[in-house]
């Protein structure tokens, strides 16, 4: 089935953080403490997501102080850091919306994501994600990580569903 015909029914879109909500680069302070660097095109993309009844859920494998602060100041409720199994976790959100996989997307970059990518309706990848993983996902974005290939899909699901043109209407007036 064709990625816009899936993305055109995806009610909650996941996201993978390192190599795809930031370049995969890896900053740590001489006191230990990571750092990460986000593109606010990406964050304002999760927005209109959101506004548009999208629900925006991040399963990362990596936890940090950081990650939870650019969640919080995006409203995203469905933080899952330090996650092992991220195909268990979309399980365990689906069902507790009774959703099914068709209805649901996700954004990973590297082999250890092929699961839940796989198990999605919808999945993307960034332009510089790992090559087995663009072989094996609907859309590979034409931009990389933590440079807008996470708006560049948000633009892609709103488009897909109708709603890009309107919302990007109302800057104009």
């Amino acid at each position: 089935m064709p990625a816009r015909e899936n993305a055109s029914r995806i009610r909650l879109m996941g996201f993978d953080v390192d190599g795809v909500m930031t370049d995969g680069s890896l900053y740590f302070t001489p006191n230990g403490e990571e750092l990460k660097v986000f593109s606010s095109l990406d964050g304002h993309g999760l927005k209109m997501l959101q506004s548009a009844g999208i629900e925006v859920a991040i399963i990362s494998g990596r936890s940090s102080r950081a990650l939870e602060l650019r969640a919080a100041n995006l409203g995203i409720g469905e933080l899952h850091m330090g996650v092992e199994d991220k195909r268990a976790c979309l399980d365990a959100l689906l069902a507790r919306r009774s959703l099914p996989a068709r209805e649901a997307g996700y954004m990973g970059d590297d082999v250890v994501d092929l699961p839940i990518l796989r198990a999605c309706g919808f999945s993307a990848t960034p332009s510089d994600g790992h090559e087995f993983v663009r072989q094996h996902v609907g859309y590979v974005a034409s931009k990389p990580g933590g440079r807008g290939a996470v708006r560049e899909v948000c633009d892609y699901l709103l488009a897909a569903q109708g709603r890009l043109e309107a919302m990007l209407s109302a800057y104009l007036v």
